[in-house]
């Protein structure tokens, strides 16, 4: 792979190839495709989204709008610092190509701020519940009308591939969903393969998939404009990762390790003297021990050891890339940066006590079943009902329950799979809250 075509500006639409120019007096390319990410209507959603705690009335967790935020500030941090190396080894990029390392910034920034924006309600559990409804519930019912990979984009739904999908599904009068420019969208692409084969892998790229077989052509479009290189063969679409996919799976991993630890410690789940002990050891080379000592609470300390073990993190994912630059430019690079890190060891002890004490704890269990009865009934009641429709066969209950669905989804769906997946894609972008008053009207249970 080679940077200049990896950093495309193009976009769906555009006519030939689009590189180093300016959209607009104020706003470079890349940084538009941040803009209309954070103006969506899907971003927005995930203020009332899941990170840790579902349903959550506790103002100081973190929802997946605040993570999002903060994945974005230490990618945009990581995509400059490798940038700047990038372009003292290829100073072509700049000379003739025009490029800054800002430019890096900006994409992985963006990539960062849009990796969560396919999320369901409820946390990783929001998509178990979706595939489970098809794999082991009433969804089973449509397996044999189904291809083998429609039905395993079913039965294993990711946020990844739904993400993809939201940023790039053309809408009436709106043409390729966001317009996020191709580079952004390699970056953003963390398993660049479709949902089968499902070969057990070391390599990193192969843990999930990244896209849903109605939006295989354009992802394979893209993928091919960047020159990304193919890791499968035949009728198999997959491609080995985007360089700066990386980095954003790095910006993820620093701050679901660090940041979720951070909310265990504040909600009593997670005691001070195992947080300092932890995080200690991270910050122990660059520490101000006169400084820390000088804090008088709880939660202070915690923030500066935070922000300084953010800081060692990202100063260290920045090296490993750098070191291996050349492995991910040829597509022989299969590791998350962080497990090639100096720092792993400490990072594995913290996730192990995250899992024990944080995502294992009675609150979040108690509200992640409520999560899978929630987002199997409405996918139950809404795909019934909109297959009835198509197959003309709708009863007045199932148009009651069709005009709960916002306008941007009665569009006409011709085959089944499109029809399930369209519910699929409707559920997934609900908040926490939404998915529960539309589940208590459903129900009958909500107070009129």
């Amino acid at each position: 792979m080679n940077w200049e075509q990896l950093l495309s500006l193009k976009k769906l639409g555009d006519k030939g190839k689009r590189l180093r120019i300016e959209e607009l007096d104020t706003r470079l390319g890349f940084e538009v495709d941040y803009d209309r990410i954070i103006f969506s209507s899907a971003f927005r959603s995930l203020q009332d989204k899941t990170q840790v705690i579902p349903l959550s009335k506790t103002d100081f967790v973190h929802t997946r709008l605040t993570h999002s935020l903060e994945v974005s500030v230490v990618g945009r941090s990581l995509g400059r610092l490798v940038g700047k190396k990038i372009i003292e080894k290829y100073p072509y990029l700049s000379e003739v190509h025009g490029f800054h390392m800002n430019d890096f910034g900006a994409i992985v920034a963006a990539a960062s701020l849009a990796h969560d924006i396919g999320n369901p309600p409820f946390g990783h559990s929001g998509e178990k519940a979706i595939g489970e409804y098809f794999s082991i519930g009433k969804g089973q019912q449509f397996k044999e009308s189904l291809s083998e990979k429609q039905w395993q984009d079913l039965i294993d739904f990711e946020g990844n591939a739904n993400g993809f999908s939201v940023l790039t599904a053309s809408r009436p009068g709106i043409e390729g969903g966001l317009r996020i420019s191709y580079a952004t969208l390699g970056a953003f692409m963390k398993y660049p393969k479709e949902s089968l084969p499902k070969k057990p892998t070391s390599n990193i790229s192969d843990k999930k998939y990244g896209f849903f077989q109605s939006d295989k052509d354009f992802f394979k479009e893209v993928a091919e404009e960047l020159g990304m290189i193919p890791s499968r063969s035949g009728d198999d679409i997959g491609f080995q990762r985007h360089p700066l996919a990386f980095l954003v799976e790095a910006a993820d991993d620093i701050c679901y390790t660090i940041i979720d630890f951070e909310d265990g410690i504040n909600l009593g789940l997670v005691s001070e003297d195992y947080a300092l002990e932890y995080l200690i050891k991270l910050v122990k080379d660059n520490i101000d021990t006169v400084k820390y000592n000088a804090l008088m609470t709880k939660e202070d300390r915690i923030s500066y050891l935070r922000a300084l073990a953010i800081g060692s993190l990202i100063n260290d994912a920045v090296n490993v890339f750098i070191e291996n630059e050349e492995a991910i430019l040829k597509g022989t690079f299969h590791q998350a940066l962080t497990d090639k890190s100096k720092y792993k060891a400490q990072m594995d002890d913290i996730i192990k006590l995250s899992i024990k004490n944080i995502y294992q704890s009675r609150e979040v269990i108690e509200k992640e079943l409520v999560g899978y009865q929630i987002i199997q009934t409405l996918l139950d009641k809404f795909i019934t009902a909109f297959n009835n429709k198509a197959n003309n066969n709708c009863s007045n209950y199932d148009k009651l329950i069709l005009k709960m669905l916002p306008d941007k989804f009665l569009e006409e769906k011709d085959d089944l799979y499109a029809r399930l997946l369209h519910i699929c894609h409707f559920v997934s972008l609900l908040t926490d809250g939404n998915a529960l008053e539309l589940f208590e009207t459903i129900n009958g249970t909500k107070r009129i």
